[in-house]
């Protein structure tokens, strides 16, 4: 233990002694384990984001969207109704749903967001709520009315805060007279559940130029029953479209199982190349270590030549790669930590700080100096002391 320390000590003292080449040799393995810690903490916020917008709809949301294009006819949202009706036991409530980017407009202040066309169900539909003001009436989807109901970013960013409440907007051009603001969900942040515009889906059909609704959300009575009336929604759909590729019925588990699979992949992926650059420190590693080695060789000699085993020299040079590349793990994740920590101050990204790969990062550093360290310490212990101490 004491020889162990001592070889510390001695390793410490090397890399203190050359900072400069130290810091620039550790500045591989910094950039890959930031790299890591930066991109697997925004795959996984990102992730987390989806899946809480997901999980917050529930297990008993059936979403239906019409992909055939060259169908003779569409299914209307009446007829939807009729088959809502039938299944009164399963089905609680039903809503289509238009989408669009547009662009809104209060005096001089202007605002790109989203705009969702549907019916008062969908409050019942995706548990969406108002703060202030109403939501959409039966009437208002009826008769056609231009009333809007926005979001609490868009109360911050288009009305400065102040309440909208009764004020005149223009959506893409048309006024619009603001009924309600809706609850916030996802802390007002920009391109969220906070950032959008809901209309009559009547409005939204003209507005957009669409008369096809492609889009429908069914609340079920109880999630255990989704596989059962996912089955009647098919055989159903099936009647008027006579294709299975034309349409497509969901629910929210089953894209969640989907989103979980395809952020995996992407987050190993990810880590995966931001990886590689930690091999190219690992490569710096070695040959700035057989530099050393080089320059030390009369030491080498001298150690060999006073008692000093091949093992305590291996020992030596392999802990100071270790050094090197334990240090450069450290900075590595704090710069991510930091990283993180600013994108989710400034709304940049959400992100998320993952203390287990903050640890495999750290441990992949360790393994990288021992690894790369070992072929330039093998060398260094199998000096022979007499050419050591000849060489100039």
């Amino acid at each position: 233990m004491a020889q162990f320390a001592l070889a510390f000590k001695m390793a410490i003292k090397s890399i203190l002694s050359n900072k400069l080449r130290s810091f620039l040799t550790m500045l591989g393995v910094i950039i890959g384990i930031w790299a890591v810690i930066a991109v697997v903490g925004l795959a996984q916020g990102s992730t987390k984001s989806i899946t809480d917008r997901l999980q917050r709809l529930g297990t008993n949301l059936i979403q239906i969207n019409i992909t055939g294009r060259n169908s003779n006819r569409n299914v209307t949202y009446e007829e939807l109704q009729q088959f809502a009706e039938q299944h009164q036991d399963d089905i609680e409530a039903i809503a289509p749903t238009v989408s669009s980017s547009v662009t809104l407009k209060y005096g001089t202040n202007t605002h790109d967001t989203t705009l969702v066309g549907t019916t008062a169900d969908y409050s019942t539909v995706r548990d969406v709520n108002v703060s202030s003001g109403r939501f959409i009436l039966p009437i208002d989807v009826d008769y056609r009315q231009k009333v809007a109901l926005v979001g609490t970013y868009i109360v911050k960013d288009l009305f400065n805060g102040q309440n909208p409440i009764g004020q005149k907007i223009k959506i893409n051009g048309q006024i619009f007279t603001v009924v309600g603001v809706l609850e916030e969900r996802a802390n007002s942040q920009e391109q969220s559940d906070d950032d959008q515009v809901i209309v009559p889906v009547t409005v939204a059909q003209r507005l957009t130029r669409n008369a096809i609704i492609r889009n429908f959300a069914i609340k079920i009575t109880d999630g255990n029953r989704s596989e059962a009336v996912m089955n009647y929604l098919n055989d159903f759909l099936m009647k008027i479209y006579n294709d299975s590729t034309a349409f497509r019925v969901f629910n929210t588990a089953q894209l969640l199982d989907t989103l979980n699979s395809v952020t995996q992949t992407l987050t190993l992926m990810l880590a995966g190349i931001a990886a590689i650059s930690l091999i190219v420190g690992g490569i710096g590693i070695m040959n700035i270590m057989l530099v050393s080695v080089t320059e030390r060789t009369r030491e080498i000699g001298i150690r060999k030549a006073i008692g000093a085993k091949r093992r305590n020299i291996l020992v030596q040079f392999l802990i100071e790669a270790s050094v090197v590349t334990g240090l450069g793990g450290v900075v590595g994740i704090i710069l991510g930590f930091v990283t993180i920590r600013v994108m989710s101050k400034l709304n940049i990204a959400t992100a998320i700080f993952s203390i287990p790969w903050a640890i495999l990062a750290f441990t992949i550093s360790l393994a990288i100096g021992i690894v790369f360290g070992l072929f330039p310490a093998s060398k260094a212990s199998r000096l022979n002391p007499i050419e050591a101490l000849r060489y100039e």
